[in-house]
């Protein structure tokens, strides 16, 4: 692996900056294109620092910019000590972080223990050993069925469908909770937990302070000398015993990171992505472990008042339980963008949401596309006036719709190609960003774009939206930067509203955020007028929408 000393440090001194950050996730290989390569890079997100100060945001979340066969967008890792050549190099890096922190802006790096790539220096050296041998140690090998191994040591599913295991030829198949491309890990091993720590060591000497965890509830595994079937499997709880998800021992590796990250001052920051039972979420977000954990929550719900009141509450609980805060999301690389969802039709039964409108062809025609825009608007709205952190996904700030058609010849997700009619992937939430109303790739650089961009674009693009002053753009800017000066004590108060359909809550310096869920107007009670999503007329909100005002 490679190791470079770093080219600055950097010093913090607010420790508990992350409690309440407003975070934007940058999905590096579509966010701009310095080179020309087509792919997103490392000095093209340098070049936009200026944009992202702009945003009033207080960190960045970088997915995965490791050397990668992109098997799975940069979450099959060769390398977790070194950049893609495809999008820079360490001292492009190092540059970045210095542009990013000069601008008063954290970065948040992240980290997939779960699994390596298949080309991985430590894969290949397992490849070319014989059973049990300690570099097939640090995965999960098992003997395969029949007389000569020939048959899987068992049924197994993986996430992306298909067969959870692969034969490697000898009579032994290794484990992949995902892409064939990506092999399990055995965190058992000594040297794996070790070498982990190394690369949080690594990063963080080079000024990043913070890390999000990629299937924070995986590592850990028992699989025990008889493996159950994939129905026994699937039937078992998740209650901290399971073979493969959410085990309880998994916190003992985060009790290790948590040493690591008290070692830098400020600590280092870390977040969960643990999709676990929620009261099973506090562990992972407790400070001796990795200090926060995402609540997909409101991600999930309908665009729906009381489900969103429910929510709040009920997340604003278990954060008191972990003494941490809570974190709100509505998009990210791996879901259908909100502002689409809030356009479709609501579901029936558990479809996920947008599903059935990718399958079915992903048509912009069949979108409410200015009610799904006014809906995520407000609701956004109302995230950034809760207490805890907002992770926001790059291109929402532009009220971007999902990209639904793309061709299948132009499709990248192995979620597509692993179950075909059935799960149509996540590439319409990572074509790449439209900057300028019209030109090649619609500014996102000079050789075009690696998923296909639509017409549309032009007009969501930063050129067309940075001066109207009514945009979804510049909705965020204001919203970002109220948030900062108004943002206080952890905790709301809600409000009266005498309806369903409006939820009305006054945080402790007197900021109110009230929303409507529906097209019916809503008298807003008495105070100066901050922000609002949508027009407001003799002093009511004419229809769905946010407002802020103070007292």
């Amino acid at each position: 692996m490679t190791d470079t000393l770093p080219a600055h440090t950097t010093t913090r001194s607010d420790e508990t900056w992350w409690r309440q950050a407003s975070v934007y996730q940058i999905y590096p290989r579509s966010f701009a294109d310095a080179n020309g390569d087509g792919i997103g890079d490392l000095p093209g997100i340098t070049e936009r620092v200026l944009y992202l100060a702009s945003l009033g945001i207080e960190a960045v979340w970088l997915s995965p910019f490791y050397p990668s066969a992109l098997a799975d967008g940069g979450y099959d890792v060769d390398d977790y000590r070194d950049v893609d050549p495809r999008l820079g190099t360490l001292d492009d890096f190092d540059a970045m972080v210095s542009a990013l922190h000069a601008a008063g802006i954290r970065v948040i790096v992240d980290i997939v223990p779960n699994h390596t790539s298949d080309r991985h220096a430590w894969f290949r050296q397992a490849l070319a050993s014989p059973a049990g041998s300690p570099e097939r140690d640090r995965y999960v090998f098992r003997d395969g069925t029949g007389e000569h191994g020939e048959q899987a040591p068992a049924d197994w599913v993986s996430i992306f469908g298909g067969p959870a295991w692969t034969a490697v030829g000898d009579g032994q198949w290794y484990l992949h909770s995902f892409a064939t491309e990506q092999p399990d890990l055995n965190w058992a091993n000594r040297e794996v937990r070790d070498d982990f720590l190394h690369t949080l060591r690594f990063w963080s000497d080079r000024g990043v302070d913070g890390f999000r965890i990629d299937v924070a509830h995986g590592l850990s595994k028992d699989l025990g000398d008889v493996l159950p079937t994939w129905a026994e499997l699937s039937a078992m709880p998740k209650d901290g015993s399971h073979p493969l998800w959410d085990r309880d021992d998994v916190h003992e590796i985060y009790a290790e990171w948590r040493q690591v990250f008290d070692e830098y001052t400020p600590a280092r920051t870390a977040v969960a992505e643990a999709w676990v039972a929620a009261d099973r979420r506090a562990r992972y977000a407790s400070a001796e472990g990795l200090g926060q954990a995402f609540n997909f929550d409101l991600l999930e719900a309908d665009f729906d008042a009381g489900a969103f009141r429910s929510i709040i509450e009920f997340n604003l609980g278990l954060a008191e339980q972990s003494g941490s805060s809570t974190t709100w999301v509505f998009s990210n690389h791996d879901v259908v963008r909100h502002a689409t969802r809030y356009a479709l039709p609501p579901r029936t039964g558990d479809e996920k949401q947008g599903g059935a409108w990718l399958l079915a062809g992903g048509s912009q025609d069949v979108l409410d596309q200015q009610l799904g825009l006014r809906r995520a608007r407000a609701a956004t709205m109302l995230e950034l006036a809760l207490p805890g952190s907002a992770y926001l996904y790059q291109g929402e700030e532009l009220g971007l719709q999902e990209v639904g058609d793309i061709p299948d010849a132009e499709r990248q997700d192995p979620a597509f190609f692993r179950n075909p009619g059935v799960d149509v992937g996540r590439d319409g939430c990572r074509v790449p960003l439209p900057w300028t109303r019209s030109g090649p790739s619609f500014g996102f650089g000079t050789g075009g774009a690696h998923l296909p961009q639509p017409a549309w674009f032009g007009d969501c693009s930063v050129e067309a939206e940075d001066t109207d002053p009514g945009s979804t753009l510049n909705l965020y800017r204001k919203a970002l930067g109220l948030r900062g000066q108004l943002q206080s004590e952890e905790h709301l108060e809600w409000l009266e509203t005498g309806r369903d359909d409006v939820l009305a809550f006054r945080r402790p310096n007197g900021w109110t955020s009230v929303t409507v869920f529906t097209d019916v107007p809503y008298d807003l009670p008495a105070g100066e007028l901050l922000l609002a999503s949508a027009p407001v007329a003799d002093g009511a909100l004419t229809g769905v929408g946010t407002v802020w005002l103070r007292a």
